[in-house]
């Protein structure tokens, strides 16, 4: 068994790959057709209407959501796009396959 032991807020763990844990880059969304990076809500709202999706406000408030007619997919996003990380990146991914990716900055 190799790695570090790390002790933080209390908690000591054995972290296998330590270059992995320290190296937080900050990951974007692109749209593949035009090699954009979707820096705004705005902007991907634009790509995913031209996709068939379509705002959806039934739901949470707190959530920007899209949803499609054609599957029972939904995709929410929070509000406040500063909060918008490579979990919701990875969403829209599987939901657009061959469309989106997402990106190290």
């Amino acid at each position: 068994m190799s790695g570090v032991w790390v002790f933080k807020n209390g908690v000591i763990r054995l972290v296998e790959n330590p270059q992995a844990e320290t190296s937080s880059r900050k990951k974007a969304l692109v749209h593949l057709p035009s090699g954009q990076v979707v820096s705004s809500y705005s902007t991907l709202e634009q790509i995913l209407t031209g996709l068939g999706w379509e705002r959806y406000y039934g739901g949470d408030p707190d959530l920007f959501q899209f949803h499609k007619r054609s599957s029972i997919d939904l995709i929410s996003l929070p509000r406040d796009f500063s909060k918008f990380n490579s979990v919701y990146m990875y969403d829209i991914v599987i939901k657009n396959p061959n469309i989106f990716h997402v990106r190290d900055m």
